[in-house]
């Protein structure tokens, strides 16, 4: 993958708060039900938190009952890069930002219609812009 924005691990850390860095730049996850988006019903847009690139709409945000911000799609097909993901003993697709490679979640086939996607992304991963 050949992301638009590379930057160093110290231009990370620099940029972001620590647990930001633990989950966008280290893979990390939080904790259901803990994240300032989970439980989140603004309109507008959420954003990449590590480059701002836009992401996904509060209009396909949905509430999964896992206690993460759920989504049924992506802004638009290219906002959201799919991995594969083998670590800790799952077969999981990642989600990851297509502009700067940060890691945001995971992706699972038992979303709503119309796609039956679920993007499960860590609040940390994202930042909110009201619609005016």
């Amino acid at each position: 993958m050949n992301f638009d924005k590379a930057k160093t691990n110290a231009e990370w850390r620099a940029e972001l708060t620590p647990e930001q860095y633990r989950i966008l730049r280290e893979h990390g996850t939080e904790q259901a039900f803990t994240g300032q988006y989970w439980n989140h019903h603004e309109h507008g847009d959420y954003r990449c938190a590590a480059c701002g690139e836009p992401l996904f709409s509060s209009e396909t945000k949905f509430d999964s009952g896992t206690g993460w911000p759920s989504f049924y799609q992506a802004l638009n097909a290219e906002a959201v890069t799919e991995k594969t993901d083998n670590s800790h003993g799952m077969l999981r697709i990642e989600a990851l930002c297509h502009h700067c490679g940060s890691h945001l979640g995971h992706v699972f086939p038992d979303g709503p219609s119309p796609t039956g996607l679920r993007y499960c992304i860590n609040s940390a991963s994202l930042i909110f812009r009201k619609k005016d």
